[in-house]
């Protein structure tokens, strides 16, 4: 590999592209779109925009948000992102109750099942936790401190998940590693007990999440990766079950390269479905949508259950999400700090039905894209979370490239000749006084 090759990626330190995020509230009493350091929440019981409160002591977010997520229970939210504060929400009121400063950027973010613990995971490698036992959801906390919890080797988190039952806590990085941490009693002491690690990814770990059934109430991980693959695990040995080789069940005639941006689950009555985006991550690929597939768990084995295509839409998902009984996968597309347009930051909302319990089997049953005026909450819920302007198809393009460019960056690990990396280390500017 020639140097030019191993340096390519610092040519576009300067562009800070980050993606658009979409969570939707477990049984969708509300909705969350962030974008840059924008977060818009709309609440879908009182179909309008909801206002955002923060007194804490810290500011709102000023820079980009790259993480947002509901606890399991819906009472609580959070954001975490660039400028280094992990911002906790009461959902009730939507005002920011606590909020904690990282030393690194944060990348990823999770809460415990029981809504006591909020863990977040750095670019540096490390987990921390926050306790919120004692916390008041009516009144602004300024005395809850981080702890660390887990490390992995200097390497970017890129997910983090509670396992089903909150036993385990499974934390994957940008090289390949997925690590299952025995959740401690004691979190501020630190988890030290690692359960296992799969291994078997070929390529950085982008996403995470659970499938299980009351005949396995622990559940099996999924995982998707750079590696163009879906993986199904046994966390307890760290056995790999099952691999869907994406590319390989694709109507396309080109290659798909690797960049599978989410994995987010949907619990059928007798399917357990997973919903995975792609579009985002084509080269000269003629496929653009969403795959979904079912796990057996009987037979410990992932299979395709629908393509659902959405050429013609000039829509590439970069975040997806599901409440768990509406039958409704929500979808972003968009970006901030997009260069050289009059929109540096825009998003598009878009929402495809038909995936109610065991809807997926029958034909006449087929997952559908709503249109604008179909979507619950309709002109009001775009308005608030995608914005008034239209925007022109080309600059979405350009922003689904900006956003694989920037993913790529991030996630695909650089290589540097002997001489730059001494020039690197003695240049570097994070060390501390």
């Amino acid at each position: 590999m020639s140097e030019t090759q191993m340096e390519e990626g610092d040519t576009h330190k300067d562009i800070e592209v980050a993606p658009a995020l979409i969570a939707v509230h477990p049984t969708q009493e509300s909705v969350a779109v962030a974008v840059g350091s924008d977060l818009r929440v709309f609440d879908l019981h009182g179909g309008c925009a909801v206002s955002l409160v923060d007194d804490s002591c810290g500011p709102f977010h000023n820079d980009s948000i790259r993480a947002i997520r509901y606890g399991a229970k819906g009472k609580l939210f959070v954001s975490a992102g660039d400028d280094k504060l992990v911002k906790i929400w009461s959902t009730e009121s939507w005002r920011c109750i606590c909020t904690v400063s990282s030393e690194k950027r944060v990348s990823a973010v999770a809460l415990s099942n029981d809504g006591l613990y909020v863990c977040f995971a750095d670019k540096f490698g490390v987990v921390w936790v926050v306790d919120l036992n004692g916390l008041d959801r009516n009144q602004v906390s300024t005395n809850k401190k981080e702890a660390p919890l887990l490390a992995h080797y200097c390497s970017i988190i890129t997910g983090l998940e509670f396992s089903t039952g909150g036993r385990f806590i499974v934390s994957a990085d940008r090289d390949f590693k997925i690590r299952v941490t025995v959740f401690p009693k004691e979190p501020l002491n630190g988890g030290h007990e690692i359960q296992s690690f799969c291994l078997g990814h070929t390529e950085f770990v982008t996403c995470l999440a659970f499938v299980s059934a009351s005949e396995y109430p622990q559940g099996f991980l999924v995982s998707g990766s750079g590696d163009s693959t879906v993986r199904l695990w046994n966390i307890s040995s760290g056995s790999l079950l099952d691999t869907f080789e994406v590319e390989m069940k694709l109507p396309s005639k080109g290659k798909l390269r690797s960049l599978l941006y989410r994995v987010f689950l949907h619990d059928g009555f007798f399917l357990n479905i997973i919903v995975v985006s792609l579009a985002v991550n084509m080269l000269d690929c003629s496929f653009q949508g969403v795959v979904v597939l079912s796990c057996d768990l009987s037979a410990q084995t992932l299979s395709i259950a629908k393509v659902v295509s959405m050429e013609g839409e000039c829509f590439i998902p970069t975040s997806l999400s599901t409440g768990s009984s509406a039958g409704l996968l929500w979808m972003v597309a968009g970006v901030s700090n997009l260069r050289g347009f009059d929109n540096p930051s825009l998003t598009r909302v878009r929402v495809i039905s038909g995936f109610e319990k065991s809807s997926l089997n029958p034909p006449e049953h087929q997952p559908t894209v709503l249109a604008d005026e179909e979507i619950p909450g309709g002109d009001q819920l775009l308005e608030k979370l995608q914005g008034s302007v239209p925007v022109e198809q080309k600059v979405f393009l350009a922003a689904a490239e900006a956003v694989k460019s920037a993913m790529s960056n991030l996630l695909v690990k650089k290589q540097y000749c002997s001489e730059t990396r001494e020039f690197r280390k003695r240049t570097r500017n994070d060390k501390k006084n």
